[in-house]
C-alpha cells in the first residue's frame, strides 16, 4: 500500500494527513519531497496527522527526524498529532518523544502553534 498524503491549511498551519505506511522505499521519498516542497513554499508551521499511519519502520522514523531537522534549520516547525498507541510507544522507546511536539488531536496540534 502506498502512502497517501493530503494537506490543507487550518488557521495558518499546514496539516498533512498521512494514510498508509511510512516505510523504506517510495513512501519515505515521497513524504520527504512533500515536506521539502512545503518548506520551499515558505510554510513555517506544519502539523503531521499520523492517525492513519498503519506501519512505520526505522527508515520512516529517520525520515521524520530528517524533516524535523530540515524544518528547524529553515526556521519552521514540524509537529505530530494523533499518534496511535503503538506509534506512541515506539517514539517513547526511541526517545523521539523528547524531539517532537506531539498532540493528541489535530485541533490541539493546530492550537499548539499559537502558544
Amino acid at each position: 500500500m502506498t502512502l497517501k498524503m493530503t494537506d490543507r491549511e487550518v488557521d495558518g498551519v499546514i496539516v498533512v494527513a498521512l494514510d498508509g505506511r511510512l516505510v523504506l522505499g517510495e513512501e519515505t521519498g515521497a513524504f520527504r519531497d512533500k515536506i521539502r516542497a512545503l518548506l520551499a513554499e515558505g510554510h513555517k508551521k506544519i502539523l503531521l496527522n499520523l492517525g492513519n499511519v498503519t506501519l512505520i519502520d526505522s527508515t520512516g522514523l529517520g525520515t521524520l527526524v530528517s524533516v524535523h531537522h530540515s524544518a528547524g534549520s529553515r526556521g519552521a516547525s514540524v509537529r505530530l498529532c494523533k499518534l496511535g498507541t503503538k506509534f506512541q510507544e515506539v517514539l517513547q522507546v526511541t526517545k523521539l518523544l523528547t524531539v517532537f511536539d506531539v498532540s493528541d488531536t489535530e485541533a490541539d496540534g493546530v492550537r499548539s502553534f499559537s502558544k
